[in-house]
């Protein structure tokens, strides 16, 4: 037991500054919104994500209708209705938020914001607990305000804050390198396979086909020709193996979720092994952009199961990441979309719609160049994915720890950033 707990606070959320309910303009009004200001929708935010991207802004006539509302930097945003209750950010800028989200601008005189941040992290559940509201369980502004918390002195909550921004600011920065490679890679598949500026290229003549110009010596052919669709995997049976819900796609990366990944017996669904890319062949998933490579398999384990409503593509005369990157193109997922039939919201793409998709075949050379530089790039995403799940588990196990007082950190020789932040009073 931390010796100076004694010197904690009975307090309340409330206590830690200013409360602010967000409020959605009217959308009668599009003039208040534009590209100004951050406007803050539990749709952006997630359960552990300190930083976020909005999809919307305000306008400078939109922060006048409503600045009474205006969040500082580094305030705490807390989503407090149904099932997302919890969701949890740090304004990197003034903001605004919706009417879902209640907001705690700290007062830095007597609190770290992100000591605050940290500590409603740990409290989502107990939050949960006092949600009023049968269908749609919501936690008031008054609630939200009343709940009771402890919180250290305030050189205690620095080094806190120390500690775990130190592990959110490596998970963030190795959460921007994965992105980056990622464009990377689909910015170079776009030049080499569809503006053809691939290395070499001014030395090759462009020819007739029936796709327009392309470089002489490649082939046009249709997708079932360069790529195999579902192909068979045998999976036994007996003993557990790795299964891939669509759950565990996430709509904007290659990367599956393998928090999300469980053991299970039996093989009924999509099989598949590292190299396959899963592409989602329902709706919403595939207009959300849910398409995964396969990299996650341990040599001893070459095979793995996952949902039916995946459709496994897997190189034939290409190469795995060609095949992935050609799945991420918009004029690939559309030629899909056209295909989906079935009842209103569960619509499913026909599998002969690959044929009607044309690609220009690359001559060997030019896909071997590609293969020697696509493959150390994805396996780097993997690495740094691989080193934020080790980074998360050390970090939440740390988190409860730290902000209950059971590792005392009151005598931990750590510098502190003691800048000061816009005060909330």
């Amino acid at each position: 037991m931390n010796r100076n707990h004694d010197r904690w606070e009975n307090l309340t959320i409330g206590q830690l500054g200013k409360v602010v309910t967000g409020k959605t303009p009217p959308s009668t009004h599009p003039e208040l919104f534009g590209e100004v200001y951050p406007f803050i929708t539990p749709t952006d935010m997630d359960f552990d994500c300190v930083r976020i991207k909005t999809e919307r802004f305000l306008s400078e006539e939109g922060r006048e209708t409503q600045k009474n509302l205006l969040l500082l930097k580094s305030t705490v945003c807390f989503t407090c209705i149904g099932a997302t209750i919890g969701k949890i950010c740090m304004t990197g800028r003034e903001s605004f938020t919706n009417q879902q989200i209640n907001s705690v601008i700290v007062n830095p005189q007597r609190h770290d914001p992100y000591f605050a941040y940290s500590l409603l992290r740990t409290l989502r559940n107990e939050i949960v607990g006092i949600a009023g509201g049968a269908a749609t369980p919501i936690v008031n502004k008054t609630a939200f305000s009343n709940f009771p918390i402890i919180v250290p002195p305030l050189p205690a909550q620095r080094k806190i804050a120390s500690i775990l921004s130190a592990y959110d600011d490596l998970i963030e920065n190795n959460t921007r390198r994965i992105a980056i490679l990622e464009e990377m890679a689909q910015a170079i598949y776009r030049e080499r396979f569809v503006n053809f500026r691939f290395p070499g290229h001014e030395k090759v003549k462009m020819v007739d086909s029936p796709l327009g110009k392309i470089p002489e010596g490649w082939e046009v052919v249709n997708v079932e020709d360069a790529v195999f669709i579902n192909p068979r995997t045998t999976v036994p049976r007996e003993g557990e193996k790795p299964f891939v819900s669509m759950g565990a796609v996430p709509h904007n990366t290659m990367l599956i979720d393998e928090s999300e990944i469980e053991m299970r017996t039996g093989n009924s669904g999509s099989k598949f092994k590292n190299g396959d890319t899963l592409f989602a062949r329902i709706t919403p998933c595939l207009e959300n952009g849910k398409t995964a490579f396969v990299q996650f398999l341990p040599s001893d384990r070459d095979v793995a199961f996952g949902s039916t409503e995946f459709i496994v593509l897997r190189s034939r005369t290409v190469c795995p990441e060609y095949v992935y990157l050609m799945a991420r193109l918009d004029e690939f997922r559309g030629n899909a979309i056209k295909s989906m039939s079935g009842a209103t919201g569960r619509q499913r793409v026909q599998e002969d719609c690959f044929k009607k998709y044309f690609i220009a075949q690359p001559e060997s050379k030019v896909m071997e160049l590609f293969a020697l530089l696509m493959g150390p790039l994805f396996k780097h995403v993997f690495t740094l994915a691989n080193k934020n799940e080790n980074l998360c588990t050390t970090r939440d196990l740390l988190l409860p720890k730290l902000i209950s007082g059971q590792i005392d950190v009151e005598d931990l020789d750590i510098t502190v950033d003691e800048s000061p932040v816009e005060d909330a009073t």
